[in-house]
């Protein structure tokens, strides 16, 4: 399977990939979280080239997830904002750093925790059903897909 034709692939992870499958992605919307819009800066926080970060910065524009707006007029500069698309990523860039934390975890103290907003406590992110309300592991749930039957899931190892 060519990289390129991951976008209409079947498999939603494969289709998923096409968007933010490689790390200076990631990076970038991380930092686009942080509040880091404008190319200059994302360039000097991540130490990436100028042709790589335009390149992600291009495709996740065409992609929906960024969105480029003018904020200087001469010469003319744009930043990157979050879409909706974009914003609906927050989950797994918070899924990642949980698990980063609890299985890579740096030397010391994790660089960094997720807090509450509300209260500036520390989160203990988790999956759950929205109908349900329960967690979901890969003990919990499978995949199925249209054409098959339901993939062997963990519990059945």
């Amino acid at each position: 399977m060519k990289w390129n034709d991951l976008e209409s692939d079947a498999c939603p992870v494969a289709r998923g990939l096409s968007v933010v499958g490689d790390r200076w992605t990631m990076l970038v919307l991380r930092d686009c979280f942080l509040g880091i819009r404008r190319f200059e800066q994302m360039q000097e926080r991540l130490g990436i080239t100028r042709h790589i970060l335009a390149d992600r910065l291009r495709k996740l524009e065409a992609a929906g997830v960024l969105r480029r707006e003018p904020y200087q007029e001469r010469p003319l500069r744009h930043e990157y904002r979050l879409t909706e698309r974009g914003k609906a990523l927050y989950p797994v860039l918070v899924s990642l750093i949980a698990w980063a934390n609890a299985h890579v975890p740096p030397p010391g103290e994790p660089s960094v925790t997720l807090v509450s907003k509300e209260t500036g406590a520390p989160i203990a992110p988790v999956l759950v059903d929205a109908r349900t309300g329960k967690q979901i592991t890969a003990r919990s749930v499978t995949a199925q897909t249209r054409d098959a039957p339901p993939l062997r899931g963990l519990d059945q190892s």
